[in-house]
């Protein structure tokens, strides 16, 4: 693609390659050979353009997803959510630590999913991912980077934070508990705190490019709104307006954002892109401002028009909204599927379900639903193929919680519940 070389040194493409080459070699042993057909299946559907995609069946693969992050949680040391799958990595370990981050908005799905279908399971993992949150929270009131470590090793980082004050106003709402309300007031100040005078948050962490400004933070502005809502103080929902219209100078004219990836700003994947106009959007929503709302559907409707006929996206887009990658990138597919959902229901214009029906069905045949492997089974991969450019050779928490998301919509809007 244009410049995915030229933005890495020789090096670094070296260290990559080799990288790649590990996972390859890995596939055979006898502990991947299960995971090895599902890789060649997937390879096969991707040169063969075999994808038929799966009308209805929507409840049966959201509980199949359900019940693989539930199986997330238990696999852990602890109440968090492992990271994910990965069984050919270096460390030779597949299933890898708890993540903080991605811990506290899957329990909002949990919730949301436990309150939808009175599943008492899902509402105490949930629980007990977001009270061990509070155990972990950083005295400053952030939430750290990076998958879980000791106090003395943590590191600050606003989007994390905001990811987890998302979870705890999720268990306040539930619970009315007020550990989960406190806890949410110390994210939040911290979160107030860290934005600088452009409407920007500084306090990136360590595990994203340095040096810039991440435009897809304004996902926790949707965080901050709501804790504004709950705790009944108007200056939280302003901060989170602050920092929308902030993301908004971001935008180019045909709806493109730039500084909007974690590594790469010419050509960000759909996943963050997923987050910036999610926290627009709900924001835009929340404050009803319909110019906020007005702008997401200016970037929405540049890329329904990139769905393929197999009903997916390219994993990242250039600047004219060309593609700029061959894989895909399926967290970022049910993440504009939950907008397009969302954009349907308050316009009533069919092209937006009509774009997300397409998203979600074609995700529908890509989870695992028949494999003699727990780890495998009721998850969504990183990539398609799945040893594609996201989250290469395994399946992350994060891409099988936004599919379950997406998944409650679509049985919402074409069921009339939920």
């Amino acid at each position: 693609m244009r410049d995915s070389y030229a933005n890495s040194g020789l090096r670094q493409q070296y260290w990559d390659m080799n990288a790649l080459i590990g996972e390859i070699m890995r596939l055979p042993k006898r502990q991947n050979r299960v995971f090895m057909r599902h890789v060649l299946k997937d390879q096969w559907r991707y040169i063969t353009c075999a994808i038929q995609p799966e009308t209805g069946k929507t409840l049966f693969h959201a509980s199949k997803a359900v019940e693989w992050l539930l199986y997330a949680q238990q696999v852990t040391e602890d109440d968090g959510v492992s990271i994910g799958y990965f069984p050919c990595r270096r460390e030779g370990v597949a299933w890898l630590p708890s993540y903080p981050e991605t811990s506290g908005y899957i329990a909002t799905t949990l919730l949301t999913y436990a309150r939808c279908f009175d599943d008492s399971a899902a509402k105490d993992a949930a629980l007990k991912m977001l009270q061990w949150e509070i155990a972990i929270q950083m005295p400053t009131g952030a939430v750290q980077g990076g998958p879980v470590c000791l106090p003395d090793k943590q590191t600050a980082a606003a989007f994390n934070t905001g990811m987890v004050l998302d979870g705890w106003c999720s268990a306040f709402s539930a619970t009315s508990d007020e550990r989960f309300l406190e806890a949410g007031r110390r994210a939040a100040d911290f979160l107030v705190a860290d934005i600088d005078p452009n409407g920007y948050f500084h306090t990136n962490g360590s595990y994203v490019s340095a040096d810039e400004i991440k435009t897809y933070t304004c996902l926790c502005a949707w965080a901050m709104y709501r804790f504004g809502t709950l705790a009944g103080e108007r200056h939280y929902q302003e901060a989170a307006i602050r920092t929308v219209e902030a993301a908004l100078r971001q935008q180019q004219a045909n709806g493109w954002f730039a500084h909007n990836c974690l590594t790469r700003s010419t050509a960000p994947l759909t996943h963050t892109i997923g987050y910036t106009l999610q926290g627009i959007l709900e924001v835009g929503v929340a404050a009803e401002r319909l110019d906020i709302v007005t702008a997401t559907r200016l970037s929405v409707d540049a890329l329904i028009t990139r769905i393929n006929q197999q009903g997916l996206l390219a994993g990242r887009f250039y600047a004219d909204w060309e593609p700029a990658a061959f894989s895909s990138c399926l967290t970022g597919n049910a993440q504009i599927a939950i907008v397009c959902y969302r954009l349907f229901e308050l316009t009533g214009e069919i092209k937006y379900k009509q774009a997300a029906n397409r998203l979600v069905d074609a995700l529908k045949v890509l989870q695992v639903v028949d494999s003699t492997n727990l780890a495998l089974n009721g998850a969504i991969a990183g990539s398609f193929p799945i040893f594609g450019g996201y989250m290469r050779a395994g399946y992350p928490n994060w891409a099988t919680k936004y599919f379950v998301d997406a998944l409650l919509l679509q049985h919402q809007i074409n069921n009339g519940s939920v």
